[in-house]
């Protein structure tokens, strides 16, 4: 066998490997521990492309690629994806409140929900991502009665909210269940002209959840993988991100307001995208169920991220993981631009993708410590 056939067969045997461990599914925002095999493959196969790059080649002859539109020669680089065009406001024509959602809910409420309906092109019942302004609405009157009468919202920093283009917003996490996520989305949604609706990136384990995760879907929450989160950037959209994931939500009530270990993907992302990184706080949501111990090896047993013991949870059954009607206050801090400094490029340098995901991490304790 040649040296170039035993060069394309180790390429096929690196290739085969690393589709592989991708199959077998990891975290892709979570930071490697040690040495990435993955990663360790995928450069032995850049030095194998090199290789061949550097070798003498017979010259193949061109082939036109008939264009679709014009019959160009010239194969065209992919399209950007189409931004989400979202109207103002003062645009919106309110019709009559007709039905019992229309009178549940104030003007100002409707008005908003009507401009984010504009997210959805065409005919279609949602957008690509499973938003669907119908089950929106008939949710939004729970989800802002917990907002004024429950949680008793109050945020400032709005003004920091990009009024268009992508950003990242990252915030801490806590609460076992996600009302800080509800709240944050219904704050960011009725504080901004035109009206964002921020995605906020759901935990694997939650979409394997029958029903929950539909209507995850459906109020336009996306499974946290690295296709989605591209995407909805490059459409010009809001994410919003929980770096610290389960660890979050499950840590004890000595570890109150103190933020757990980052993830570093959202980093990348929004490098690559040219987007700004928003660092954003919410108080209260550590108080609403405080955990006094997770029972870990329970949890791994039943196949849960958490089997926590709280004040009311397990003695008072389902009852006692509703919230405390504690008082939330959510902050937006100034937006960290650091695409304008490094660029894209800077997303493949991983010292420095850490490097700031720490600073985005110390940028929100910070936060958090000012406003307690």
């Amino acid at each position: 066998m040649s040296t170039e056939s035993r060069d394309l067969a180790r390429v096929a045997e690196v290739l085969v490997e690393a589709g592989e461990a991708l199959a077998l599914g990891r975290d892709p925002f979570e930071e490697p521990i040690g040495e990435d095999p993955l990663a360790q493959r995928l450069d032995a196969l850049e030095r194998l492309d090199r290789r061949f790059r550097a070798a003498p080649r017979r010259p193949e002859p061109l082939r036109p690629v008939a264009s679709a539109e014009s019959g160009s020669s010239l194969r065209r680089a992919p399209a950007r994806r189409q931004r989400t065009q979202v109207p103002a406001l003062a645009e919106i024509e309110l019709p009559k409140p007709s039905g019992l959602l229309d009178h549940l809910l104030p003007d100002e409420s409707r008005r908003v929900l009507m401009a984010l309906s504009h997210m959805v092109e065409g005919e279609g019942p949602y957008d690509r991502f499973g938003f669907s302004p119908d089950v929106t609405k008939a949710a939004f009157p729970f989800f802002q009665a917990l907002y004024r009468a429950w949680f008793r919202v109050k945020s400032h920093g709005h003004a920091n909210i990009p009024g268009s283009g992508p950003a990242v917003l990252v915030s801490n996490h806590a609460g076992l269940l996600p009302f800080d996520a509800a709240m944050s989305i219904v704050d960011i949604a009725l504080h901004t002209d035109p009206p964002r609706l921020a995605r906020a990136v759901v935990d694997r384990w939650a979409g394997t959840l029958p029903w929950v995760n539909v209507f995850y879907a459906r109020v336009g929450q996306v499974i946290g993988t690295r296709e989605n989160f591209a995407d909805l950037l490059d459409e010009g959209q809001i994410v919003l991100v929980y770096p610290e994931g389960i660890e979050g939500v499950r840590k004890t009530i000595a570890q109150r307001y103190r933020l757990q270990h980052f993830r570093v993907g959202f980093v990348e992302h929004a490098l690559r995208a040219g987007s700004p990184i928003v660092p954003m706080a919410v108080l209260g949501s550590d108080d609403q169920m405080p955990v006094l111990y997770d029972v870990k090896p329970l949890a791994r047993q039943l196949g849960l991220p958490v089997a926590p013991i709280t004040p009311t949870f397990p003695w008072l059954g389902p009852l006692g993981l509703l919230p405390y009607p504690v008082s939330y206050r959510i902050v937006y801090g100034e937006p960290l631009r650091f695409h304008e400094r490094f660029g894209p490029e800077g997303a493949d340098d991983a010292r420095l993708v850490r490097y700031l995901a720490n600073q985005v991490r110390r940028a929100v304790q910070l936060l958090i410590d000012r406003n307690r």
